[in-house]
């Protein structure tokens, strides 16, 4: 079958490609290990000046890619255009700092000498979603082509063109032949891609169900592996928190990336005493939104990426009303082209519905009202993901006392969850395991050797 970039603010088809067969994605992994014989040896400073070169690209073109972005999955471009220049941010980040975070750890023992050094482990595997069609491959491949790996991309199927643009970057920053490449395959050869010997690790970010499978497969073939998968968030509100700059916070925080971020705020939990007011200031909020054509500067809210996943949607808030939930405004599709989702606030959300349970990919936002504090952090613990948490008070002390009880891989006090270069970025539960990012990022791929002397 071929893989279609089509665009979810129109539904129309962009362009076309056929899919590698399988002799083309062997020769392009054998032709990756075969530029890591090279790759590796490169000195830190030398792959810093491509990396760096890479930067300037991304902020040079950062309006053109924006574009792209917002053509191919429907992101609002101000917030396409602002991925790009992120993802600017992260190739400086690591090449400033690569060398220095992986330099050797000397520890004192019953030898003459004895410590640990940091080795690239070869050809990374990289299974990467469309909802942040930049970030998600940069964050993964700037530390893994800084530690002196090489990367593959198998990039969702609806992103190729996003996909080729990014090699086709690599490229002119002057990367080596095979350092970076993209793969343009179905789902269907995953497993094939995985099993080849030149593969050393695999990461993926994605849905809890890929997870599972690309887990399996991985440990099947022994290749190490780093998952990201879904989170239901909580957003907890306690009652001395500012309610107009957590409502606006969780606005943004809910239909950032048109609500299809695995850190978004999901679960709104609000505490009784402060429940109507906050519920007031978000509707109010909410129906302000402006929904239109993502390419449009002034659009708050564009179209889902794909007509299943509205179909998902529609399908999780119907059957959370027919369990009780209350629609306050919103609620169902918009007519006409595209795959437009109203964006829409459930209230007397519970325990048994898709908005409590589930993962909710879209412009949806589940108010929760809880009696205090202690039921709000029960609350908040109470699902199967664990990925980010915010808490919204003006007492920070009890924030970060509340903060050591939320089980997620974690949580922001008054601020939205986030990625930062600087921080390392993942989950529990399940919401994956493993690290992206900060030092524990890069060391996710790499071999800790140790070396005794006597």
């Amino acid at each position: 079958m071929p893989i279609k970039s089509i665009n979810p603010a129109t539904g129309k088809e962009i362009q076309s490609f056929p899919e590698l067969s399988r002799e083309e994605i062997e020769k392009i992994v054998t032709k990756a290990g075969e530029a890591f014989k090279n790759w590796r040896n490169v000195a830190f400073p030398e792959r810093g000046i491509l990396m760096k070169k890479v930067a300037g690209i991304l902020r040079d073109k950062s309006n053109i890619y924006g574009r792209l972005i917002t053509q191919e999955m429907g992101k609002p471009l101000s917030q396409a255009i602002a991925e790009v220049e992120k993802c600017a941010v992260v190739c400086d980040y690591y090449a400033e700092n690569t060398e220095k975070i992986l330099t050797r750890e000397v520890v004192s023992t019953d030898a003459s000498e004895s410590y640990m050094q940091f080795e690239p482990l070869g050809v990374i595997l990289a299974i990467m979603p469309w909802n942040y069609p930049f970030w998600q491959v940069f964050r993964f491949a700037v530390p893994a082509l800084m530690a002196g790996n090489v990367a593959l991309l198998k990039h969702a199927s609806n992103v190729p063109l996003t996909a080729l643009a990014i090699q086709e970057i690599f490229s002119q920053a002057g990367f080596p032949s095979g350092t970076f490449t993209t793969l343009l395959s179905g789902p269907q050869n995953i497993e094939e891609i995985i099993s080849l010997p030149a593969i050393k690790g695999v990461t993926l970010t994605g849905s809890e169900a890929a997870g599972r499978q690309v887990a399996a497969i991985s440990g099947r073939y022994l290749k190490k592996i780093v998952l990201e998968l879904g989170g239901n968030d909580p957003f907890i509100v306690l009652p001395d928190a500012d309610l107009e700059t957590a409502a606006r916070a969780a606005i943004a925080g809910r239909l950032i990336n048109n609500g299809q971020s695995c850190i978004a705020a999901k679960r709104l939990i609000i505490v009784k005493s402060v429940y109507t007011d906050f519920e007031q200031k978000l509707v109010k909020l909410m129906r302000q939104v402006k929904v239109g054509d993502p390419i449009d500067l002034q659009t708050e809210l564009g179209p889902l990426a794909r007509e299943d996943l509205r179909i998902e949607l529609e399908r999780q808030v119907k059957r959370s009303c027919e369990n009780g939930a209350v629609i306050l405004c919103g609620g169902q599709s918009i007519n006409g082209p595209g795959f437009y989702f109203q964006p829409t606030i459930l209230a007397n959300v519970h325990k048994g519905m898709p908005a409590y349970d589930e993962e909710l990919f879209g412009p949806v936002a589940a108010l929760i009202q809880v009696e205090d504090e202690e039921e709000a952090v029960n609350l908040a613990n109470d699902t199967a993901f664990g990925l980010g948490a915010s808490i919204w008070t003006n007492d920070r002390k009890r924030a970060v006392i509340l903060a050591n009880r939320i089980e997620s891989g974690m949580v922001f006090i008054n601020g939205i969850v986030k990625s930062d270069p600087r921080l390392s970025f993942g989950g529990i539960k399940n919401s994956g395991y493993g690290r992206e990012l900060a030092d524990y990022g890069i060391k996710e791929f790499v071999n800790i050797k140790t070396v005794w002397i006597k």
